[in-house]
């Protein structure tokens, strides 16, 4: 079983910058993909941005030049630096990973979510 435990959300004003951290539970160079997801209120919950064992990246068009994925094998972290963050930024942030099986079986893993508000 794998586990994810995010950190790193917070209150912060219009503009600013968080860094949130998700540290899983296994050498995450066995996982294919790690990614970042969020849900507002009311919302569905949705990608933000992804990683893959490849370092490939994707993101979200309304994240895309203000935050960066990225991750460090040694420590078994992925990171989400979030920059230039806006009102409508505001969600609980959830670390996700994904392993497929050489049967092609998928697995998803999840953290609790940390929440992230953004004042105007």
């Amino acid at each position: 079983q794998v586990q994810l435990v995010e950190s790193g959300g917070g209150l912060v004003q219009a503009g600013g910058s968080l860094r949130l951290s998700c540290v899983a539970s296994v050498k995450i160079f066995s996982i294919n993909a790690m990614g970042w997801y969020r849900q507002a209120p009311d919302k569905q919950r949705e990608l933000v941005a992804r990683i893959t064992n490849g370092g490939t990246t994707n993101y979200a068009d309304s994240v895309k030049g203000r935050f960066t994925i990225s991750r460090d094998n040694v420590k078994n972290t992925v990171y989400l630096q979030m920059n230039v963050l806006k009102p409508e930024d505001t969600a609980v942030y959830y670390c996700n990973g994904e392993k497929v099986l050489t049967d092609h079986t998928k697995y998803d893993y999840w953290g609790q979510g940390t929440q992230v508000t953004v004042s105007s």
